[in-house]
């Protein structure tokens, strides 16, 4: 597997974005604990009291772009394992991920920073284009076999 240098450059750009969803949820811990926003009442309780059991913007946009991650993260993670056992072309492979890649990370930022659209719209549309490349020629090597 450790030759496969698809496989590898999809383990990197994969790390990087597991990375990057760890950063978001400490970033939602961090506005919690910031505006006293906490979703469960022994947190609030430990915080403060229970009046800080409460929904806060800031952190439901933290949440929001969380989830959007999942969303997206998690089918690109299926998609590109499968796809590297295609042999596809490295370049081309890693050409896919690196878009995917610094797709969700700009996505991400224009999430949080709360930039002027349609820059979040643009970043989503441009990371689920290898998506859609990697789903067809996944699609397409394995109908023989349905």
């Amino acid at each position: 597997m450790m030759e496969n240098k698809v496989f590898l450059s999809f383990t990197f750009y994969s790390t990087i974005l597991i990375l990057k969803m760890y950063v978001v949820a400490i970033i939602t811990g961090q506005v919690r604990l910031r505006k006293k926003a906490f979703a469960n009442p022994e947190d609030a309780l430990r915080n403060g009291g229970l009046q800080f059991c409460r929904e806060d913007p800031d952190v439901e946009r933290c949440r929001r772009a969380h989830r959007n991650d999942m969303e997206n993260i998690f089918p690109f993670l299926f998609l590109g394992a499968i796809y590297s056992l295609l042999d596809p072309s490295p370049t081309v492979a890693r050409i896919h991920f690196l878009i995917f890649c610094v797709g969700r990370i700009v996505h991400t930022i224009a999430y949080l920073l709360q930039l002027r659209a349609p820059t979040r719209s643009v970043a989503y549309s441009v990371a689920q284009l290898p998506c859609f490349s990697m789903a067809l020629q996944i699609l397409l090597a394995t109908t023989p076999y349905w």
